[in-house]
């Protein structure tokens, strides 16, 4: 379910380089399906790496964020507010929680899913 939105978020990146220089951190993406991890991504927003499926290469996450698959799509749709999703352990986040605020600005325009 959330592979598109990833790719999305891939073309967003890619397409609006500005946008990566603003959030200047590399997120790691842990999306599990029935409590097992499903698929891994990447957003390195700080070397021009840009979305990609799998581990962060080369650079150490700052922050990952492990969620379900359908509770981070309907995170990134607008469906479920991730402070809310934190605080009621849905989204469980490592690393510097501070920049996963930032992560608003690439899941933008998922909200018209």
């Amino acid at each position: 379910m959330s592979d598109g939105l990833f790719e999305g978020m891939a073309k967003r990146a890619e397409s609006q380089p500005a946008l990566a220089k603003k959030i200047n951190a590399v997120f790691a993406f842990e999306i599990t399906k029935d409590g097992k991890t499903a698929a891994k991504w990447t957003a390195d927003m700080k070397t021009g790496a840009g979305v990609y499926r799998g581990d962060p290469k080369g650079a150490k996450a700052d922050c990952t964020l492990i969620i379900d698959d359908k509770n981070m799509v309907d995170m990134a749709s607008g469906k479920l507010n991730g402070q809310q999703a934190f605080m009621k352990g849905l989204l469980k986040i490592k690393g510097n929680m501070m920049l996963a605020q930032k992560l608003g600005d690439l899941l933008k325009d998922n909200s018209k899913m």
